[in-house]
Order: C-alpha cells, then structure tokens, then sequence
C-alpha cells in the first residue's frame, strides 16, 4: 500500500498572489468595470475597477496572514473582512490620484468608493466561506490519508511479526534434523550441515522482505529438499513443475517453503517408507495455483487444526491479499496430502 503526499497549503506571496484569485478577481471586476465604464461613457473606468480589485485581494490576503497572532477578542476573517472595507477608499484614491489629471470631475471615483464599500466585503465574506470548506476538505484528506498511512504500517508490522514466526519454526525444525544425524553419527552429518549453511546464507537475506518472487521461493524450496534428501536419501524423492509465465509473479516470502517444510515434517517423516514431494506451479490468466503433495503419511487429526505453520501462512496470505487468495489442504488416495495455494497473478513490484 503506497502513501500520498498532500502537496502542503501556500502561505506568504504564493498564497495572496494565487493565480486562482487573480483570475476570479479580474472576472468580477471586468464585469463590474464594463457596467461603470458604460454608464459613466469612459474607457479608464474599466482599468480602475481592475486595478481597485486587485488592491482588495491584496488587502484580503495581507491581512489573512499578518499579523501572525491576533488578540483573542478579534477574529481573523472580521480583520480581513474590515481590511478589504477600508482599502476600497484609500485604494480607489489612490488609482485616480495616479490615473487623472488635476481637476478632473471626481464623480467616478465616488462611484468606485461606493461600489467598492458595498460590494467588496461581501465577495470577501464569500471567498472566506468557499476557503473554510477548502480547508476543511483538505483536513478531513489529509486526517484520511494519515489515517491509511497508519494502517499500512500496522500490517506491514503484523505481516513481518508472521513473518518472523515463520523464520525460526523453519530455522529450529531444520536444525533438530541436522542434529539429528549428528546424534546418530551419520557420516553425512558434515556434508548436511555444508548444505544447510550455504542454504541459510542465500535464505537468510530474504527472511525480512515483505515480497518475493515466486522463482526466488522455487530456489529455496529447491535447496531445502536437496538438504532434505541428503538427510533422508532412501526414503525421500521430489520433482518441481514450474509454468515459466509463473516464475515473476509475486508472493509472500516463506509461502512456497512453509508448505514443502510442512510437507517433510508431517508427511515424510512419519512414514516408515517415507514419499516423494512434488510442486507444481502455473498462471491460469490472472490466477497463480501452486500445488504441494506429498505421498507420505496423510492428514491426521489434531486439536491444532492446520497446525503452527499453516495456520500462519493462511494469516499472512490473508494479510496480503485479503479474501482474494485461498489455501485448500485435503487428503488423497490411496494417501497422502496435497496443498494447494490459489493466488491473483500480480507481478513483483
């Protein structure tokens, strides 16, 4: 799950020059600026009330950030709304002082003045109401956006608290078999341990990462049932079927190798005559159907139900895709076990 970054709120000039106010304040003033200019019959009319507009977005947004604080007993729009009213006088005051020559008529200046007093805070107000709901919509965005932040990080925390159940169940039952042999004094003790040692030094590394491949986990599984059979060689054979469509899709780490593990542990193990383990591994469109089977001791009942290790698969697997990936574990004739994993075909990120 990606995060979102709002792009933080303008302030200083960005915020009063905002090229959203200057277009709306040239609209509004043009219309009015073209209704005095064709009453009064004068072409200069029309630039004033520009120019007097853009004096009180000035105002509005001066007085929207300074002063910083303000007494408790003044409220910052009343400031704005009372700035805009007063820079109307001393604005179209100034224009015509700039734009007229000495004794001209000043009877369009007093219809700026008047329009400006009448009109301007009102606009203002209303500009004030359209900002409050912007940034209320902007906090409730950013409060939900933090809000899923958050989230993310509780999973991806609970996914790699699975996660780091996964690793030493694994890493535990792999040594208690080199052990083992080492206790039996098996010959192949030292070879095993080279193995499992070159083994833990490529599966280690992978042990944190949130994602994997589902060629990475076929490597793994690969290297562990080599292990496997050199503890066990008479009584331990499998065989990996992998669709190469299948090879760069995406899956939990660990996923693939719980289900081998569990596979050894609860089905070859137990047989005296032990089994043969086979992986098969395709893309069916945009699903991804692994299936582990086993021919060794079959399903027997406990109180655990799955067991440690795939009841924390099925946690994970849930974690990460939701009600859109499903584990099926059932038994098969004449005996024996298969697992079946049923993911959405997601590439690796």
């Amino acid at each position: 799950m990606n995060s979102v970054a709002i792009p933080p709120r303008p302030s200083g000039l960005a915020l009063a020059l905002n090229w959203r106010r200057i277009r709306f304040t040239l609209i509004l003033a043009g219309v009015l600026g073209l209704m005095i200019a064709g009453h009064e019959k004068s072409a200069p009319a029309f630039f004033r009330t520009e120019l007097l507009g853009l004096v009180a977005m000035l105002a509005f947004g001066l007085f929207e950030q300074w002063p910083k604080r303000l007494p408790r007993w003044l409220a910052r729009w009343v400031l704005q709304v009372i700035g805009v009213a007063l820079s109307m006088p001393l604005g179209a005051a100034l224009i015509y002082a700039f734009t007229t020559e000495p004794g001209s008529p000043h009877r369009a200046l007093y219809v700026h003045i008047g329009m400006g007093i009448l009109i301007a805070p009102w606009v203002a107000l209303a500009a004030l109401v359209r900002q409050k709901d912007a940034l209320a919509r902007h906090q409730a965005l950013t409060f939900d956006l933090q809000r899923s932040e958050l989230e993310r990080q509780a999973l991806d925390a609970r996914l790699r608290l699975l996660q780091a159940q996964v690793a030493p169940h694994f890493l535990f039952n792999t040594l208690a078999n080199v052990q083992a042999l080492v206790d039996t004094g098996s010959p192949r003790a030292s070879a095993v341990l080279q193995s499992l040692i070159a083994y833990l030094r490529a599966a280690v590394p992978r042990l944190n990462d949130l994602a994997t491949t589902l060629g990475q986990e076929l490597e793994l599984v690969q290297a562990y049932l080599e292990l496997m059979h050199m503890r066990m060689p008479d009584r331990l054979q499998f065989a990996v079927h992998i669709d190469e469509a299948a090879r760069t899709l995406s899956c939990p780490p660990m996923t693939l190798l719980t289900l081998v593990e569990n596979a050894v542990r609860h089905g070859i193990d137990p047989s005296e005559e032990g089994g043969r383990i086979e992986i098969h591994a395709e893309r069916r469109g945009d699903r991804c159907v692994v299936r582990v089977t086993n021919t060794g001791a079959g399903l027997r009942p406990t109180g655990s139900g799955l067991g440690t290790g795939l009841s924390t698969l099925r946690e994970r697997l849930q974690l990460t895709f939701g009600a859109d990936a499903q584990l099926r574990v059932s038994a098969q004739q004449p005996q024996g076990v298969c697992a079946e994993l049923d993911l959405p075909a997601r590439g690796a990120a």
